[in-house]
């Protein structure tokens, strides 16, 4: 009988990229939004979907999305780029610029998605580091131009450490390489100076954003490209036929048609984050890290596997970054009564 067909190397030497979804009171480790749009967002999607032609194949140039994403933006629709949330912009990045023969440069510690990605893609990775600020020096800098990677990866603000990167620093870099030089920014809407200017000033920089944050729309799987438009031209080449669905399309639509209304939900978290930024402060021997993210990274002074049990024992989860910021917990800003349990939680644990 035959043993079944082999794939390629190292496929069954890596694990999947799973984040745990357990039913517990408050689930703060994946950096999702708290609270929905409201339901006149919903009523629009679903009358939205009573309309379309699902017999048919969605628009896959995306022409109705990306115009009202370029406007949203303030930037050009030919420069403007959908796809099935950040993360499939990403690859398809990957698979225009980067591949076999070819590298991409991270600076650590950073998501760690962008590891798997450049894998998935046979890109080899050229990890370099951040300051002990986790910010981009002019050392980190120079760094990667030496490296001469195709593909430089910033995430700004940077997940897991949640600080924006200097604006003068990240146009440095664009201004030193040839590379295609990717800024990440998925969490833009919550701190930090955006990028974006420099996506006109430099023709190797791109910007990506998601809907799954400041729009409450993780579940409907959004990410955009703002990049120039012969960057958009080597996604074009590179995507599969009809990717985004004209289900996801229309909510795209819908949620940018009720912007304003998130950006009220993007205040109060703000207001969380702070708050648990300040809470921690005054926990003694905590490490905490100011962020301009919706999460917060901390140090507790027991070891992190523990508190993180003990913080899953009563009902709250949080993510274990310890493989990325040595004993490293990372807490999602989420509603009040979620922060309210994480924080009685934590004394809790901390004083067991």
């Amino acid at each position: 009988m035959s043993a079944g067909p082999t794939p390629r190397p190292g496929v069954r030497d890596t694990e999947p990229y799973v984040s745990p979804q357990l039913d517990v009171a408050a689930r703060l480790n994946t950096n999702e939004c708290p609270h929905r749009l409201p339901e006149r967002f919903f009523k629009e999607l679903a009358h939205a979907i009573e309309d379309l032609p699902l017999n048919r194949y969605p628009d896959g140039r995306m022409t109705r999305l990306r115009e009202e994403l370029a406007a949203h933006a303030g930037h050009t629709l030919e420069g403007t780029w959908v796809a099935n949330g950040s993360n499939e912009i990403l690859l398809q990045l990957l698979q225009a610029y980067g591949g076999s023969g070819r590298s991409a440069a991270v600076f650590e510690p950073t998501y760690l998605l962008h590891y798997r990605l450049c894998w998935l893609t046979q890109t080899d990775l050229v990890s370099l580091r951040l300051d002990e600020a986790f910010s981009l020096s002019q050392a980190s800098i120079d760094a990667a131009v030496a490296a001469g990677p195709n593909v430089v990866f910033v995430c700004s603000p940077n997940n897991p450490t949640g600080n924006a990167q200097p604006l003068d620093a990240v146009a440095s870099l664009a201004g030193a390489t040839d590379a295609l030089v990717i800024v990440d920014e998925a969490y833009v809407e919550f701190g930090g100076a955006t990028c974006l200017p420099l996506a006109s000033e430099h023709s190797n920089v791109a910007i990506v954003r998601t809907f799954s944050k400041a729009f409450a729309s993780a579940g409907a799987r959004i990410g955009y490209l703002l990049a120039e438009p012969s960057v958009v031209g080597d996604l074009q080449r590179v995507r599969l036929p009809y990717h985004v669905s004209a289900i996801t399309q229309a909510a795209g639509i819908a949620a940018l048609h009720h912007a304003h209304e998130a950006l009220d939900i993007l205040a109060s978290i703000r207001t969380e984050r702070d708050r648990i930024f300040a809470a921690l402060r005054h926990i003694p021997d905590v490490t905490v890290y100011p962020s301009d993210a919706n999460f917060v990274l901390f140090v507790p002074p027991k070891p992190a596997a523990d508190v993180w049990q003990g913080l899953l024992d009563r009902g709250v989860l949080v993510r274990d970054l310890s493989a990325v910021v040595p004993n490293a917990l990372r807490v999602t800003a989420g509603a009040t009564h979620e922060v309210d349990l994480f924080l009685d939680a934590l004394k809790e644990v901390l004083a067991s």
